[in-house]
């Protein structure tokens, strides 16, 4: 199979990064708490040190410029800006902001920043988080906040990064804090249904203040494919599992309501868990109006899915320490995701399906014909990379890069229009369910000495990104 090798004009090369796995220093500097610090606590972890990006960041950016990284992707820890999600204002979190995003300018480096990762400060997080519409209002005031603030560094802003995974996360699988409910559809569906109002409304705010540059909302998508193509069940399995992560957001992205067979759907599995959800008129009236103006769609890819049907309990076991071959899910009234023979995985059992980009980036220019660019905002492989003679080999990422690039160029090719690609991640970061074991980054992290060294990735990656082809 033959692709193109030539980059868009104008095409971005990025890195991604996230404030809470990135910056370190989570109780330092007026930082307030959030939801995530006593849950690691309580697990042994702790993202205090992390890549200590709060004092590296012209490092990091220096690296950034010497290897022809133009982009990066960074998220404003909201809880550096209101301690305690609303109120009193901490002038030593803005101002660091202030001096990081200039700092970026000076390197060459353009900003893309996301106001919410996964970080909803703890005073909030506290009184229900999203599932409480107190927290729109305090997200849109925090939004509005930092446009006025940095309207004159930051002219490329994201309202979210990958709503599907807080909710799922946190009401069906547990693994992000408190840890304690799992299975609760409808409750992920709620609260995946409330941030995509704090989103539109953040795109209100953004479009009524006239502020310079664009705005967009970060997705985490997955191709979800039957099992067994000629099994009905096996098919249904798999438009639930793609309803539920995938539908149901980019609807209320591009559309700004629901499509019946998705609300149709959304509301049968809401009740099969005892809820129901709450979607008002008033809500759809401001989210069709933002859909209308959003500039681009940022999408996560990873991996994809095999669903098989599944009648039986929830079983749901969360991978976090890399031992292969033990991951699990089977979701009641979903289905089971499986593995595919020939589909290769890592370590943490995340399958390596590149081709699963292109069917996603298509299926969005097709079902959504208002979109108007995409940008892949993370890819990466996690591996537990090793340190040797002062070099990183991972040859294993270059080969995952470039295939995920064929299949994006291919999707280009396809009459996609996609602006970028951020890899994730820039350098060695805190991961919020492995520690410090699984490693993204271009760039090695000594998290004892917070020394960096470029992979063998990080020199592909430049002359990817100094040329514009694919080599």
């Amino acid at each position: 199979m033959s692709f193109p090798y030539e980059f868009p004009q104008g095409f971005v090369f990025g890195g991604a990064t996230a404030a809470y796995q990135c910056e370190g220093h989570t109780h330092g500097y007026g930082k307030g708490e959030v939801g995530w610090d006593a849950f690691l606590a309580h697990k042994g972890f702790s993202a205090n040190s992390a890549s200590d990006f709060y004092h590296r960041y012209e490092e990091d950016l220096a690296l950034c410029e010497r290897f022809g990284i133009g982009a990066i992707r960074i998220s404003i820890a909201w809880s550096r800006i209101f301690p305690r999600g609303a109120g009193e204002v901490n002038p030593e979190g803005v101002a660091f902001y202030h001096r990081l995003f200039q700092a970026c300018h000076a390197h060459g480096v353009e900003p893309y920043v996301t106001l919410h990762h996964f970080d909803t400060p703890r005073a909030l997080f506290e009184q229900g988080d999203f599932l409480n519409r107190a927290t729109i209002d305090a997200f849109e005031a925090y939004a509005r906040f930092c446009f006025e603030e940095y309207c004159e560094e930051v002219h490329n802003w994201f309202t979210f990064n990958e709503i599907w995974a807080v909710a799922a996360n946190t009401y069906i699988e547990g693994t992000f804090p408190p840890g304690t409910t799992t299975g609760r559809i409808d409750l992920a569906l709620q609260c995946s249904h409330n941030m995509m109002l704090a989103h539109a409304r953040a795109v209100l705010v953004f479009r009524a203040g006239g502020f310079p540059g664009k705005i967009g909302i970060v997705h985490a998508l997955e191709g979800k494919y039957p099992f067994n193509e000629q099994d009905p069940r096996d098919i249904e399995a798999a438009r639930r599992e793609d309803i539920l992560q995938n539908q149901y957001l980019l609807d209320a992205t591009f559309r700004g309501d629901y499509a019946p067979d998705t609300l149709m759907c959304a509301m049968a599995l809401a009740a099969m868990c005892g809820g129901k959800l709450d979607i008002r008129d008033n809500d759809l009236q401001v989210m069709r109006a933002a859909a209308r103006q959003i500039d681009y769609l940022g999408v996560n890819y990873y991996q994809s899915r095999f669903l098989r049907a599944y009648d039986g309990p929830n079983i749901l076991h969360h991978n976090g320490t890399g031992e292969r071959g033990s991951e699990r899910y089977a979701l009641r009234g979903v289905g089971e995701r499986v593995a595919k023979e020939g589909i290769p995985r890592t370590d943490w059992d995340w399958l390596i399906y590149p081709g699963g980009l292109y069917d996603l980036l298509v299926r969005i220019r097709l079902q959504y014909p208002n979109y108007r660019q995409i940008l892949i905002t993370e890819n990466g492989m996690g591996a537990k990379d090793v340190l040797a003679n002062g070099m990183v080999d991972d040859s294993y990422r270059i080969d995952y890069v470039r295939a995920h690039l064929q299949w994006l160029l291919r999707a280009c090719e396809a009459g996609v229009n996609v602006g970028g690609y951020f890899i994730w991640s820039l350098m060695d970061m805190f991961s919020w369910t492995n520690g410090y074991q699984k490693r993204y980054g271009l760039f090695h992290v000594d998290f004892d000495t917070q020394r960096r060294t470029p992979k063998a990735s990080a020199y592909w990656f430049a002359q990817v990104a100094r040329t514009g082809r694919l080599l």
